[in-house]
């Protein structure tokens, strides 16, 4: 598959803060394919990328004793030019700064914002590296998504500061349902989520990997300590579940309609 053309706004990558990256690697090593590279501490931290066929797919770090209190969770970027522009255009819309823009030698520059109801997003602004160079196929994400309890509020703060060019795909009272960009050519989408997210749930994003086979993937994800939160269904995108890892981070997988 060529390498994903990330455009400004659009997801670009992915990375798992995790409170065991041993049992992480070993979980998704196992579940889908992946390789890993632990970075240089002093330069990147320790952070380690994870690799399908010798491509770089997402990222994972150690939760430091600071973070202990938040859980293991699984975070998408959204790709700009301009990280500290667009920091402070999501605060100007009633976003919240979580991470101001920091440097990442020769790499890029990250941030992170909470959205204007309460999600939180990454940010990237590429050097060297441009995103993850594979999607859209067996153990590489598929889908991004946002749930939000506030969903015209969400939509516009993507359109305000990330410039996205929305569709709507369902505006029904039982799913309403935005994207950016339309039919294939989209590349992530926004869900009103305020019927069935749970009062103590925030706002949230959340990543599809496709898989070949859903069942047999919860099959062995089960087996190496994962734990279904949603069973397995059949939609018109293909057949979906969610599941957690072993140390609790939420993923969704998704195997395509034969």
């Amino acid at each position: 598959m060529p390498t994903p053309d990330h455009s400004n706004g659009a997801p670009c990558w992915i990375d798992l803060m995790t409170s065991d990256t041993g049992k992480a690697k070993a979980f998704y090593g196992e579940l889908f394919g992946w390789t890993f590279e632990t970075g240089d501490q002093e330069k990147y931290g320790g952070y380690i990328t994870a690799r399908k066929n010798g491509k770089s797919v997402a990222g994972l770090m150690q939760k430091q004793a600071e973070q202990a209190g938040f859980p293991d969770v699984w975070s998408t970027y959204l790709r700009t030019d301009d990280a500290r522009a667009t920091v402070k255009s999501a605060a100007e819309h009633g976003g919240q700064v979580y991470l101001e823009p920091m440097d990442v030698p020769e790499q890029g520059s990250m941030a992170m914002v909470g959205d204007a109801t309460g999600a939180a997003i990454g940010i990237w602004q590429p050097g060297e590296m441009k995103g993850y160079e594979l999607a859209a196929e067996a153990g590489t994400a598929a889908w991004h998504e946002l749930h939000t309890k506030d969903y015209a509020t969400a939509v516009k703060f993507y359109q305000d500061v990330f410039g996205w060019d929305t569709f709507v795909l369902s505006d029904t009272p039982e799913f309403r349902y935005t994207t950016l960009g339309a039919g294939d050519a989209a590349k992530a989408g926004i869900m009103d989520a305020s019927g069935y997210l749970p009062a103590e749930v925030p706002s949230n994003w959340q990543v599809y990997f496709a898989v070949e086979d859903t069942d047999a993937a919860i099959a062995n994800a089960v087996a190496m300590g994962a734990t279904v939160i949603q069973a397995p269904e059949d939609s018109p995108f293909g057949r979906l579940a969610t599941l957690t890892d072993p140390t609790g981070a939420i993923f969704k997988i998704v195997a395509e309609n034969r």
